[in-house]
């Protein structure tokens, strides 16, 4: 039975503050300032006990209920009957707001925010992390520390997990987008020298092996899209150096898994950092959980309070433009706005990708 929501006053009206459903982990000034704009029901899908994700007609009947037009998320699905309410806006915590029906919006005449590049320093730090926890094996050291056995098998430590420094070392960014470019200047920063393969960001390297060739650390940041989903299978991992190191803080589905395996299996790479699996998590008995050269982490690349922050400060300063006239900086529809919109003043500098 379709939905029939209260009709509200225009937003900004008389006596009508404007009123925002969030569901996305948002803090720090940017939810403040969303506060100012409008009311705000902050309820983030990941503090609901159990957890708690909405569809299109359980978001339309919450929104309705809330009298609310402006609408944030992070991983509900905004579609169908959410399209039938006035909204001013559906901003996605996101670089791909892939979660939002974007063509029903457009439709609608709802205009459809992201924030691309929210969490690129976060997970070009946790690719940091990895890469040092593999090449100086940290995680074992550590667990033989907590076990008593430092001296383990009559070994001294420093025989056991010997390894090598990563100034002097080569690697290669694979997507060269806003994480890629947050990963690239720390790496340079200790010492290594960069390679960068993306075929659609301006600057970056063309030539995939070419980029591989004499890396030691390959570190993979695309996007998932059909011409990058599996591209990197045995081909890519045979031209990689004997010795090296594979990260994929990114998406599972970028590399081949069996191939991965098997190179890490022959010992042709020296070990792997991953923070992504399909189905967000490895079955039991999978090989990469015995192996103690491989780091592991459960997709939380961009879980830091910096990304909810920077996130929120995206959404709260373009509804804040949109509700003045202007054009977003991130919208992913402007053609909603009219040909008449007027342009921002400046996008240098914004994050893309990510």
């Amino acid at each position: 039975m379709p939905l029939s929501p209260p009709t509200p006053l225009p937003p900004g009206a008389p006596g009508r503050p404007h009123r925002a459903f969030v569901t996305a982990p948002m803090r720090g000034p940017g939810l403040d300032k969303l506060g100012q704009m409008a009311d705000v029901v902050y309820e983030p899908w990941i503090e609901q006990q159990p957890l708690k994700l909405y569809d299109g007609p359980g978001l339309a009947e919450r929104l309705a209920a809330e009298r609310a037009d402006i609408l944030v998320v992070e991983a509900d699905f905004v579609s169908g009957p959410v399209f039938d309410l006035p909204l001013v806006a559906v901003a996605a915590t996101r670089g791909d707001p892939n979660n939002v029906d974007v063509a029903a919006a457009t439709a609608a005449g709802v205009p459809v925010l992201r924030t691309p590049g929210r969490n690129a320093d976060a997970v070009a730090e946790l690719a940091i992390g990895l890469l040092l926890a593999v090449v100086r094996r940290i995680l074992p050291a550590d667990q033989d520390v907590r076990q008593l056995q430092v001296f383990r098998d009559g070994t001294i430590p420093y025989q056991r997990f010997r390894g090598w420094e990563l100034a002097g070392r080569r690697a290669a960014i694979i997507g060269y987008g806003a994480v890629g470019r947050a990963l690239g200047w720390r790496l340079r920063a200790l010492g290594m020298e960069v390679a960068t393969y993306d075929p659609y960001v301006e600057g970056a390297g063309k030539d995939l092996p070419a980029a591989i060739d004499g890396a030691d650390v390959v570190s993979l940041h695309a996007a998932p899209t059909p011409e990058t989903i599996g591209f990197f299978g045995r081909e890519q991992f045979s031209l990689m150096p004997p010795g090296s190191v594979f990260l994929n803080t990114a998406r599972a589905k970028l590399h081949d898994m069996d191939a991965l395996v098997d190179a890490l299996q022959s010992g042709h790479l020296a070990g792997a950092g991953l923070d992504h699996f399909e189905g967000e998590a490895l079955p039991a008995g999978h090989p990469l959980l015995a192996m103690p050269n491989v780091v592991l982490t459960p997709h939380i690349g961009g879980a830091t309070t910096g990304t909810e922050a920077r996130g929120a400060q995206m959404v709260a300063d373009d509804i804040e433009r949109l509700l003045a006239g202007q054009r977003p900086l991130f919208i992913v529809n402007p053609q909603v706005l009219g040909a008449t919109s007027p342009q921002p003043a400046t996008t240098q500098g914004a994050p893309n990708g990510g």
